[in-house]
């Protein structure tokens, strides 16, 4: 589940990036970058090392 949920996190970190610098969403990218950080973050406090 922790992959997963690292696996996850990494997709909307490169889809926030795309969409920031190409296509310009407006709040859908930020919202996507929002649940990529929680997602790294959880990962992080867990202690589960990359």
């Amino acid at each position: 589940m922790q992959n997963l949920l690292y696996t996850l996190a990494i997709i909307l970190v490169i889809l926030w990036a795309l969409g920031f610098f190409v296509y310009n969403l407006g709040s859908l990218i930020h919202i996507l970058l929002v649940i990529a950080v929680v997602a790294i973050l959880l990962r992080i406090i867990k202690g589960k090392d990359f």
